[in-house]
């Protein structure tokens, strides 16, 4: 099985709940991850505090980045990443990166994904789009990135908040090439 090199951005859009999920699922794939590099801006961490509470971000198996940090191996294409995940994805952030703005470690790095003609998922966080973040999104989508809205689903009958943020990770995992367990429309609950 094919062992992934991810990188995992987590800005200030409200939605912390995601992340999580998205951390907790990753550490759960471990036999599928090579290399988890993690980027979390000020705000992010913020939203997390606020919304989460006292959780603690995991540190294990991850490999934690600053902002500013263009060292990072996946500045650059020749390291090899094979997706980034936005998880959530402000709409000051997606404006950036469909602008080719590289003005912090997450948006170069979606600049090289994009460049390299690699994965990019944005999980955008806001209600409702306004003609900019739409436009946005289009631009990103021809650019080969995908928009994945933190749209959850109910048909699975999410028992609670966490079981409601992995219907959207359980599909971001999926764009993102890992192979996991997760319900299907049409399967018996």
């Amino acid at each position: 099985m094919k062992r992934n090199k991810i990188v995992i951005a987590v800005t200030g859009a409200s939605g912390a709940i995601y992340a999580k999920v998205l951390f907790d699922k990753l550490i759960l794939l471990q036999d599928q991850v090579e290399q988890a590099g993690v980027v979390m801006s000020d705000n992010a961490r913020y939203v997390w505090q606020h919304e989460l509470g006292e959780i603690p971000i995991p540190a294990k198996p991850f490999t934690f980045y600053k902002k500013q940090e263009f060292t990072a191996p996946f500045a650059s294409g020749s390291a090899g990443y094979d997706v980034m995940v936005v998880c959530p994805c402000s709409m000051g952030t997606m404006g950036r990166i469909a602008a080719g703005i590289s003005d912090d470690l997450v948006t170069r790095a979606a600049d090289v994904m994009l460049k390299e003609r690699r994965k990019l998922i944005l999980v955008v966080r806001d209600t409702p789009y306004n003609l900019i973040h739409i436009n946005n999104m289009k631009t990103i989508t021809e650019a080969g990135g995908i928009i994945c809205p933190a749209t959850p689903s109910f048909y699975s009958l999410p028992k609670d908040f966490e079981t409601l943020a992995a219907t959207v990770i359980d599909r971001v995992l999926h764009l993102a090439g890992f192979s996991l367990k997760a319900y299907q429309w049409g399967e018996d609950l």
